[in-house]
């Protein structure tokens, strides 16, 4: 029994099964014989939480798609010796595309609040205010707005999908430009902060402007910093030929592209006491019990709602 696990486009699972049965052509594979072959293959994507991965590896419910019902079922044997969800049998394709979904419906979900967060900033609206008052409907569940989307998951599985429809993929396509353009709707955001600073003092000049850049992961309470929208705007913020103090507390030294950036990694104390301008990238528990802190700082971007 083979089982494939990474998330993968559709029709992986029956490329993997022809690739084997190339290699080892002594042995019989599906589909040439679907339920009497020697090697049975599955596909059963991961569905896991960074932070809580051995957790939810036991509790979390498990799609089985096999090339074949019996492949199906031996894979089940085999996850229900550690897993306590339920397994659910379906075929490989059905499966591949199962996880492409849950992470594409996320996409385009942040993707409808990171758009709202943009059409409120033009119109003076507050929007974690009007999505507190929206999500009082009954119906009505919006997400947060962020820096961005990243991670290893979310950022790029919808992808899958366009490539396999590009004609047919016009709303989940949308949403992943939204998502990937939002860190630099957020960059222009810490150019006009800057450019107001040197504006107001005509003897500085960009290389005297400190920026601190609160987090750096790809979402809060973890040390994962994979396609990350934050570290991608510190990066562009040093490239602005200003200095990056960044603050991750779950990290003990900064990204090497960072560092030849010039960037310093600081704690919270250090990079409000430095910072000309701040800005709040990640939701983490650091920030939110000194939200007090920053919020008295002279120039605050936050893009995550702390305030």
């Amino acid at each position: 029994l083979v089982i494939l696990e990474s998330t993968s486009p559709v029709g992986t699972t029956e490329k993997l099964a022809a690739w084997l049965a190339s290699a080892r052509r002594d042995l019989v594979f599906p589909p040439q014989e679907l339920e009497s072959a020697d090697i049975h293959i599955a596909y059963c994507p991961e569905r896991v939480l960074p932070g809580r991965v051995v957790t939810e590896l036991v509790e979390n419910d498990r799609v089985i798609g096999g090339m074949t019902p019996r492949a199906a079922e031996l894979a089940r044997r085999v996850y229900k010796l550690v897993v306590e969800g339920e397994c659910i049998l379906t075929d490989a394709r059905t499966a591949e595309m199962c996880k492409l979904t849950e992470n594409s419906f996320r996409d385009t979900n942040i993707a409808f609040a990171n758009e709202l967060s943009i059409i409120c900033d033009r119109l003076g609206i507050d929007v974690w205010e009007l999505i507190s008052l929206a999500n009082r409907h009954p119906r009505v569940n919006i997400l947060r707005p962020g820096p961005g989307v990243g991670g290893h998951c979310i950022a790029v599985d919808p992808w899958f999908i366009v490539d396999s429809c590009p004609d047919l993929t016009r709303l989940i396509g949308a949403a992943r430009m939204v998502n990937d353009a939002k860190p630099t709707w957020v960059l222009n955001k810490i150019r006009k902060a800057i450019g107001a600073i040197l504006a107001a003092s005509p003897r500085r000049t960009m290389d005297s402007i400190k920026v601190a850049c609160l987090g750096l992961s790809f979402k809060p309470e973890i040390d994962d910093l994979r396609e990350s929208p934050a570290l991608h705007l510190a990066e562009e913020v040093a490239d602005l030929d200003c200095q990056v103090l960044a603050v991750e507390p779950h990290i003990n030294s900064l990204p090497a592209n960072l560092q030849t950036r010039g960037a310093l990694l600081r704690n919270l104390e250090e990079a409000l006491a430095e910072a000309d301008v701040v800005c709040v990238l990640v939701n983490h528990r650091l920030f939110l019990e000194n939200k007090n802190a920053i919020m008295r700082h002279a120039t605050v971007i936050d893009t995550v709602g702390l305030m």
